[in-house]
């Protein structure tokens, strides 16, 4: 099992769920799981819904990690950040959507 200290975890430009369940000390069932089930506030699980099999992506926030693994993190910041990146998401489907019908040049 590797160790990374904090500073490192904040330096990696992408961390996998290897490194996060050696960072947690828990197995990295653990944490795909947690993840994909919302019980583990570190990042978050997408189901690639383009693809025939069941595979996930994983996005880790070096932050939320480091903040979990201190007991620093809770629901209330996460729900904040979450309905965040909800609006976000959805603004940016409105421009794609809104950009799909200027380039169609349907009027």
């Amino acid at each position: 099992m590797n160790k990374y200290t904090d500073d490192e975890i904040r330096n990696m430009k992408k961390i996998t769920c290897q490194i996060a369940a050696d960072y947690l000390g828990i197995s990295v069932i653990a944490v795909r799981t947690g993840m994909r089930y919302e019980k583990l506030p570190i990042g978050f699980a997408i189901k690639n819904e383009d693809s025939y099999t069941n595979s996930w992506s994983y996005n880790i926030i070096p932050e939320r990690l480091i903040a979990y693994k201190y007991g620093k993190i809770n629901e209330v910041q996460v729900r904040g950040i979450e309905q965040n990146l909800e609006n976000i998401i959805k603004e940016f489907t409105e421009m794609k959507s809104d950009l799909s019908f200027l380039l169609r040049g349907d009027e």
